[in-house]
């Protein structure tokens, strides 16, 4: 049991009803999983006010409120605090609850539009390799060392991070890497967190279902930088134009990374292969299994964060030849004619512009590119036709399907897709409703040495329709389709 008072230390406080010097058992925020003496703490959602279930909460078992506006009938014997910001409040109750975790590890936050995934795992992969205990907080899984636990945001509520972090620390890890979206950010989750450094990828068109405008999500993105220690290390992709902007008012020690201007960590691609890439990293030549500009940007910034947290540099290099791809980030198989599918989350304009230039660049030209794209329902509407145009201009054959349609009409979400196709390229596209007839569409289209890629989904093995999951794997999926192909 924790004192009231004690996991309220540091909280912004405007008034408290009832006695803070009380034994408190668990930090809650949904009232359906309030027990006896739990703290509920009502916070104002995305969708939901929680302000309207503390009674409920009270008749579970709450003895305390945290609140943003005191009810007007309060019960005795329970304790009302009310706060500035619930959200905050949850986070900075959160750390206390599991005696600040985060400032007994080496924390480090990764934030960008995409990369996110492949440079936290790869850091995991990395340091696990080096000989640490590592923790991982990724969209794909949750690692506690070795132990794995099924990821559900791409950044957890703050209770569930600082509970996983306190797991960590009973298990002896030294480095956790955590994955930052701007949800995360804008909804205060990370608040109260010790970072010992934070990443900054790269920024495009995204998350502006939930971001009214682009600069108001760059500057979400922001705060996380604003909010770094002294202590910390803030490195940024400077070749991004919002590299620099990152880093303004940051009290954290500045460092930079590129391809093609100055920093202080340079990489300069050498060879492209299907097969992997060699690098010039700071002088020094590395081959790596990974593929494409993209992968050389994430490679360049786990060197250097590796580096900033003491790693000897050779060291480093040859771990870097070692690393695997990422769960559903260009993993390809070859079948026995020798078509190449490729399998890449890509779910954003940025993302499958830079794959289809990757798969572009390396091709000899004499092959087909094949792209499978689609767009989820629910999400930001706007890239649905910049998709569609960058799928339609970068290949030879563009057939648009289902994704995650969610709630929305699948065809419908096509149709707004297929507004972006110019008129030139319309005869290179192809809409195939269904998700696993459009693969088997690209196998049979495709021949000898011809390449297909299937966006958008990634390490997700489910679709979402009308809010229900059934199982789907574009990799097995097109493993299927080879095997099928081989038989006829």
């Amino acid at each position: 049991m924790k004192k009231l008072k004690d996991i309220l230390y540091q909280v912004s406080i405007n008034q408290v009803f009832g006695n803070t010097n009380i034994d408190v058992n668990n930090l809650v925020f949904d009232s359906r999983k309030v027990e006896k003496d739990d703290v509920f703490v009502a916070q104002k959602g995305f969708t939901v006010d929680g302000h309207l279930y503390i009674e409920k909460a009270i008749l579970l078992g709450a003895n305390t409120i945290i609140c943003e506006v005191f009810p007007t009938d309060k019960k005795e014997g329970i304790t009302y605090v009310e706060v500035a910001d619930a959200n905050v409040a949850l986070a900075i109750m959160a750390s206390n609850f599991y005696d600040n975790p985060s400032s007994k590890l080496q924390l480090v936050g990764v934030t960008g539009t995409n990369g996110k995934t492949t440079v936290a795992s790869l850091l995991y992969q990395l340091f696990k390799k080096a000989g640490y205990k590592v923790g991982l907080l990724s969209t794909v899984k949750i690692l506690v060392d070795e132990t794995e636990f099924k990821a559900t945001h791409t950044t957890p509520d703050s209770v569930t991070i600082n509970g996983y972090l306190d797991k960590m620390l009973e298990e002896g890890v030294d480095f956790c890497f955590m994955e930052v979206s701007s949800h995360g950010i804008h909804q205060k989750r990370t608040e109260g967190l010790i970072f010992a450094g934070g990443i900054f990828t790269n920024l495009s068109h995204d998350h502006l279902d939930y971001h009214e405008t682009f600069a108001e999500y760059r500057d979400v993105k922001k705060v996380f930088f604003d909010g770094l220690p002294k202590s910390a290390f803030a490195l940024t992709n400077i070749d991004d134009k919002n590299g620099g902007f990152m880093l303004q008012n940051t009290k954290a020690t500045k460092k930079t990374y590129a391809l093609k201007t100055i920093a202080n960590y340079k990489a300069k691609i050498l060879e492209k292969q299907f097969s992997g890439t060699l690098l010039n990293i700071n002088g020094t030549e590395v081959w790596t299994k990974l593929i494409g500009e993209f992968n050389a940007y994430n490679l360049l910034a786990i060197t250097a964060t590796a580096e900033l947290l003491g790693l000897e540099k050779l060291q480093i290099l040859t771990i870097l030849s070692e690393l695997k791809s990422v769960s559903g980030r260009f993993q390809y198989i070859i079948s026995d004619d020798g078509i190449t599918a490729i399998v890449d989350y890509a779910h954003t304009p940025d993302a499958l512009k830079n794959v289809l230039e990757t798969i572009n660049d390396i091709r000899t030209g004499n092959e087909k590119v094949i792209s499978i794209v689609g767009c989820g329902g629910d999400r930001d509407a706007t890239k649905r036709p910049k998709m569609a145009h960058i799928a339609s201009q970068l290949s030879n054959q563009a057939i648009f399907t289902s994704d995650n349609p969610r709630t929305e009409n699948a065809q419908a979400i096509i149709d707004e897709m297929e507004v972006g196709v110019s008129p030139e390229n319309f005869k290179k596209t192809l809409s195939v409703l269904d998700r696993r007839q459009a693969i088997k569409t690209a196998c049979r289209f495709s021949e000898t040495g011809d390449i297909i890629l299937i966006a958008g989904k990634g390490h997700e093995n489910y679709q979402e329709i009308n809010g229900e999951r059934f199982y789907f794997d574009d990799l097995e999926e097109v493993a299927n389709c080879f095997n099928q192909l081989k038989k006829n």
